[in-house]
């Protein structure tokens, strides 16, 4: 007959080398492509569908309006108009706020410079690229992306995927032995921030270039046209952002210490139960 031992707490090897430093570089370098993005749209905050810019037909609108008794800030989606002063379209205190779509503490460089944001963004986007191709290459060389990524026929199923999801609705994650690999809904997000999001946006970046749509005039049209180019980069970067803050909330509520361990030193701690 047997009984169950107390847990015992185990160091597992979570993430290799290469996986932490890529993420680590990655980290940095989407928070500047982000806000030097910013700073880019900032010049011109409306975004429209097709090759031209029509002006009296944004689907995306950030301004400032004179409301007779000082500025708003008002967001417009499809024809929506909603009131953001305070962050979108006015910043800063009433009546000495200033008129930017994004406030200076969200842009790279703070101060308003459509050059030099442009310079940031193209010098980290190439960076962003060659660290995405370094962890694709490693990824592929040792069977990271099969092994960890690539989820399983049973994971697959309906019923697996709707426990999953009941599981972190009811904030369950997993222990022991099942936390040594991601659940089906980590590695199905990020095959597609991998896959789709991320190769899309770099693409939709590309198709706005005037050098690369000289040199790949086709690119352009794929996407529809150089302002469908922008909406679709845009709406890929805003869907990262929302990834990455379910991400680091998903970090938070499962244990932060011991998640970042994994990624800082590769090491996960896991607690495993023995019978005897």
């Amino acid at each position: 007959m047997t009984s169950a031992r107390p847990p015992k707490t185990v160091l597992v090897q979570r993430h290799g080398l290469v996986t932490r430093i890529t993420h680590g570089i990655n980290l940095l370098v989407v928070i500047g492509l982000l806000m030097s993005g910013l700073q880019i749209f900032n010049a011109h905050p409306a975004l429209y569908w097709g090759h031209k810019s029509t002006f009296t037909q944004p689907w995306l609108a950030i301004q400032a309006l004179d409301q007779g008794d000082g500025m708003a800030g008002s967001t417009w989606i499809n024809g929506h108009g909603f009131e953001t002063t305070g962050v979108l379209g006015y910043s800063g205190a009433p009546g000495a706020g200033e008129k930017r779509a994004f406030p200076k503490w969200a842009t790279l460089p703070s101060y308003r410079s459509l050059g030099t944001g442009r310079h940031w963004h193209f010098f980290l986007a190439w960076i962003f690229v060659g660290n995405g191709l370094v962890y694709l290459a490693s990824g592929l060389i040792t069977g990271h992306v099969r092994r960890d990524l690539l989820p399983t026929r049973r994971e697959l199923g309906l019923r697996q995927i709707l426990q999953t999801v009941w599981d972190h609705l009811r904030l369950r994650f997993p222990r022991g032995e099942a936390a040594r690999s991601y659940n089906v809904l980590q590695k199905l997000a990020y095959l597609a921030v991998a896959f789709i999001l991320l190769p899309l946006m770099v693409l939709a970046g590309l198709g706005m270039s005037p050098g690369v749509d000289a040199g790949l005039p086709g690119l352009v049209s794929l996407f529809g046209g150089r302002q469908s180019a922008r909406s679709i980069h845009f709406i890929c970067a805003s869907l990262i952002v929302g990834f990455i803050g379910l991400h680091v909330l998903m970090v938070l509520l499962s244990g932060p210490l011991n998640q970042l361990r994994g990624m800082i030193t590769g090491k996960f701690r896991l607690e495993v139960r023995e019978d005897r």
